[in-house]
């Protein structure tokens, strides 16, 4: 007898619909609301981007402006915290930044976790043929930065669908002073430790990005290409976690440093 394989039913635009929906019903009502794998599945990835993009294009509807991109899950210590084994993107806007030193507002992002990372800013388009050649040589700089994660799926009760509908866990980032060309330092060497009020949560190495950040930013560049997107000159990407992600708490202040860039900080409001 031959065995039959289920082919499972294809995702509706409806269902894309109700799951950005959802989603969008905790940031009005700052309250994390249940998974949208119920709507879109566990590994749907075309479904879940689609959710995303409801998301991105209704935020710039409202007035919001994007200035980047982030890549989440390059750290097979992130990845073994949310159980994924891929990386994933999302949208940076221009209301996530928060000035070295500055402060995260109560409530500016739900069940906020803290990661160190590299970011890079690009002084050229990368549209085309992509390469780590290609991407260094669009490169300005780099700098130290600490991505804001946040989840408006309650209890951080994630797959990869929910995380990728939810931006890519974005919510806000915070950029060094101390720009770096890549002439001057080796994304793939720096070393980084960030502290919880002077504690030691995190540590990591460049390598621990996907091998390479430099990778990252490849990866990155193709995907949006594909989407008819391209990464565009004066684009900020946060390049991936270099370590583990940790909760932090009214009043808490975070630290880190990516050596040789410097270090970044911020604190959260009482």
């Amino acid at each position: 007898m031959t065995e039959q394989v289920t082919t499972p039913a294809p995702i509706t635009d409806a269902a894309i619909t109700e799951a950005a929906a959802r989603l969008r019903t905790a940031s009005e009502s700052a309250t994390p609301v249940a998974p949208v794998r119920d709507l879109i599945g566990t590994a749907d990835i075309a479904a879940a981007y689609a959710v995303q993009q409801v998301g991105v294009a209704e935020r710039l509807a409202g007035g919001a402006r994007r200035v980047g991109r982030k890549i989440g899950l390059t750290s097979e210590a992130v990845q073994a915290q949310l159980g994924v084994d891929q990386p994933d993107f999302g949208v940076l806007f221009d209301d996530m930044v928060i000035p070295d030193g500055g402060t995260l507002a109560t409530g500016a992002v739900l069940q906020p976790r803290a990661e160190a990372e590299l970011a890079f800013v690009l002084a050229d388009d990368l549209d085309g043929e992509i390469d780590a050649a290609r991407v260094r040589a669009a490169i300005a700089y780099g700098v130290a930065a600490i991505e804001i994660c946040g989840s408006r799926v309650a209890d951080w009760d994630i797959s990869f669908g929910d995380t990728v509908a939810d931006n890519a866990s974005a919510g806000a980032y915070v950029l060094g002073t101390d720009h770096k060309t890549l002439a001057e330092f080796e994304p793939r060497e720096v070393t980084m430790t960030m502290s919880i009020d002077d504690a030691e949560v995190s540590t990591g190495t460049g390598a621990a990005c996907l091998g390479d950040p430099i990778e990252a930013v490849v990866w990155l560049a193709e995907q949006v290409r594909d989407l008819g997107e391209p990464l565009r000159a004066g684009e900020i990407i946060l390049s991936g976690a270099l370590g583990p992600m940790r909760p932090i708490t009214a009043g808490a202040t975070v630290s880190a440093t990516v050596a040789p860039l410097g270090t970044v900080t911020f604190t959260t409001q009482q």
